[in-house]
């Protein structure tokens, strides 16, 4: 145990300085290509910190455990929306643009809404994530790149003379190190977690909802908390909400793509919970004039503090 709770620590070094090599070098190459930081942040950033939940699901799709492939994604989901964006948030207002508001959000709620009707396939009576629909998420995942490669150069960028004089050598050397170090820490991270709960006799599903969910989401939360420490809103937010569709649209479909995963439905409460807070989130940013005050951030966490405590009081109910 004692072991585990190093190799624990250790995780959360390399996963906070990943974050922070991640964004000095995707928003210098953002900025040298002229690129706007919530497109290098609704996809590099994005991918990058969801290397851990691809990682993980693909091993948990390989092995059959089924509920900690849909438990990681929508945990995952869940904590991104609720915890990150509302720590973020509680540290600095977090203002977004308008395509952030009335498309990426909108986009995110769809993404919730196909794993919905796909897993629990209403019109066939299996409740399975086929190949079929694995390759319709994939399908939906091009899409997606394709109206942020739209985007790319729709926004201003306003450039940083320090930052534009890095050698491109050091640029590259940041993301590709800070990626290594995300992806390294986060499977120390879920390892260490993992063993630690299976030692206490809990459910794969409250495995995958909350341990594995929070541990693989890890480098959202720190990427999104150094970016909002350096008021840079468009990061914070672009990678809580693209790490949202890229978890459902690359990774479940990659996960059911490899090999059809059995859904249990009571993952519908955590489903609906995530279009409620995605659809909250859109009703507080619009009120407050596309701004996330830290009053509305508060209530994300608290919310996803009384929802956790719910889980687990759920288990402990069911034994």
């Amino acid at each position: 145990m004692f072991l585990n709770i190093i190799l624990l620590t250790i995780g959360l070094f390399l996963l906070i300085k990943g974050a922070d090599w991640l964004v000095n070098g995707a928003s210098t190459i953002a900025r040298k290509k002229k690129v706007s930081d919530l497109a290098i942040g609704l996809t590099i950033v994005a991918f990058g910190t969801s290397a851990p939940e691809l990682v993980v699901n693909l091993s948990a799709s390989i092995e059959n455990h089924q509920d900690i492939v849909f438990g990681n994604i929508i945990g995952s989901n869940n904590f991104n929306l609720f915890f990150i964006l509302g720590v973020a948030g509680v540290i600095t207002p977090l203002a977004v643009q308008s395509s952030t508001l009335f498309k990426e959000i909108p986009i995110s709620l769809i993404a919730g809404i196909m794993v919905l009707i796909l897993a629990n396939s209403f019109i066939f009576q299996e409740k399975i994530l086929s190949r079929v629909d694995g390759i319709i998420l994939l399908i939906l995942f091009l899409i997606f790149l394709a109206y942020v490669y739209t985007q790319l150069k729709g926004e201003p960028v306003i450039e940083n003379i320090k930052e534009l004089n890095l050698p491109v050598w050091k640029i590259w050397g940041l993301i590709i190190i800070g990626l290594l170090a995300l992806i390294a820490g986060g499977r120390l991270v879920v390892d260490s977690a993992v063993f630690m709960a299976s030692t206490m006799g809990v459910s794969e599903k409250l495995i995958g909802l909350t341990i594995i969910a929070a541990g693989t989401s890890l480098p959202e939360l720190a990427t999104s908390v150094v970016a909002a420490f350096k008021k840079n809103s468009d990061i914070a937010i672009g990678n809580v909400i693209g790490s949202n569709i890229f978890n459902i649209f690359f990774i479940l479909g990659i996960s059911a793509t490899v090999r059809p995963i059995a859904y249990d439905i009571a993952f519908n409460r955590d489903i609906y919970l995530l279009l409620g807070g995605t659809t909250l989130l859109f009703l507080l940013l619009y009120s407050g004039k596309k701004k996330l005050v830290r009053p509305a951030a508060a209530l994300l966490v608290i919310t996803f503090i009384v929802y956790t405590l719910y889980l687990v009081s759920q288990e402990t109910y069911i034994k």
